[in-house]
């Protein structure tokens, strides 16, 4: 995750209340991650590109509510700072409610909820308010209804989604909007910000499109070099207009963050406290984890080909540990890296090379190169004495 708001002026909203003042995220560590808690395969849509292939007829193994209880318990005991339960579509499922009862009144985790927004009537906005969610994020992939319907696989999507924004706004949630950037959306993607101030919203998150799940057959979709580019050069100016009522935060492109520290920096010295920030925030397996319904572990939920554990025989400390032979090559991945672009690459460090699914799925080597990177390296390095 890229805080590209909090890079540009210094100012953040929802992050500032979740996280604390500290733009080095020292909120979470390889012991503490925060956890993406997938509760169920179950969804009322059918989205083109989700990575966990979830939907209505989805009937794969899920933990049964004591299983989901005791992961709660664990949670707390290892100090979780942020769970952030998603799914498929975790108002979906029964066992939500009671699991974040049962986390209700513990300072760690603080808890959020990642939805696609169409069962948030007014009661359950109001519900999710008295629980304590610090945060729901909504998931809106086109300002224009009839395309939005169609990344989620059902007619009517977008105005129920909306509905669900509003009722989390006017409940008194922190709410922002997600969308995945695709070259069918990034030409409109600037367009959800004005949405998103009309609708009262305090953040955006842009997630590039990651090849995991039914997104797999998805990697031509992918927008070119320039279009990425462009794109970033617009929210920077984005992020000033906003400055301290919206932010803009960038997912699944780590490489965002070292273009962004160039443009931005205007000493070598800010240069790399820019990198700083960029470094501190880590990414699959690096201070995040991802549980899934059946009560495996994987590095995130945009890795879901490898298991670093399973709850149902092994603790979550245990899990965590950087003893983990399974979960050691994700801790520090610039280690790791094959590919001739990432392996040479001065900024390996800072990024981890990107998505290692979309380079798997480019590559056919996890460790390869991410077909996402759109950095000219050897001019950033030239220019801040790098090289």
């Amino acid at each position: 995750m890229i805080p590209l708001s909090v890079m540009v002026t210094g100012k953040g909203t929802v992050s500032r209340r979740i996280k604390g003042r500290s733009v080095r995220n020292g909120f979470t560590s390889e012991l503490r991650p925060v956890v993406f808690w997938n509760m169920t395969y179950k969804c009322n849509l059918k989205c083109i590109h989700c990575y966990i292939g979830a939907g209505p007829d989805v009937d794969k193994p899920e933990l049964p509510l004591d299983a989901k209880l005791d992961i709660a318990d664990q949670m707390v005991k290892q100090e979780i700072p942020l769970v952030v339960f998603t799914g498929g579509e975790p108002l979906a499922s029964p066992d939500f409610w009671r699991v974040v009862e049962h986390l209700q009144g513990y300072k760690r985790p603080k808890l959020s909820l990642s939805t696609n927004g169409t069962l948030i009537t007014s009661r359950v906005a109001e519900r999710l308010r008295d629980l304590g969610l610090q945060y729901v994020g909504i998931s809106i992939d086109s300002i224009n209804p009839e395309t939005h319907d169609w990344f989620r696989g059902l007619k009517g999507a977008f105005k129920a989604a909306i509905k669900g924004v509003e009722n989390s706004v006017a409940a008194g949630i922190p709410t922002g909007l997600r969308m995945t950037i695709t070259k069918w959306n990034i030409g409109e993607a600037l367009d959800l910000l004005d949405l998103a101030g009309e609708l009262g919203v305090e953040r955006i998150s842009y997630y590039m499109l990651d090849t995991v799940g039914r997104g797999s057959a998805l990697l031509e979709a992918l927008p070119g070099r320039r279009e990425v580019a462009w794109f970033i050069d617009s929210l920077i100016e984005a992020a000033r207009r906003y400055e301290g009522k919206m932010e803009i935060l960038l997912v699944r492109l780590n490489q965002a963050g070292i273009y962004l520290a160039d443009k931005l920096a205007r000493s070598r010295e800010e240069f790399h406290r820019l990198l700083d920030i960029v470094e501190g925030q880590g990414d699959c397996g690096r201070k995040t984890v991802s549980i899934y319904p059946d009560g495996t572990v994987r590095p995130c939920q945009f890795i879901d080909y490898i298991i670093v554990g399973d709850l149902k025989r092994e603790s979550l400390a245990s899990i965590l540990s950087t003893e983990n032979p399974r979960l050691k090559p994700f801790l520090e991945p610039w280690r790791n890296l094959k590919g001739p672009m990432c392996s040479g690459c001065p900024f390996k460090r800072v990024c981890g090379g990107g998505s290692r699914n979309r380079a798997l799925r480019a590559t056919g080597d996890l460790w390869g190169d991410d077909p996402a990177c759109f950095l000219d390296v050897k001019s950033i390095a030239e220019r801040w004495g790098l090289l």
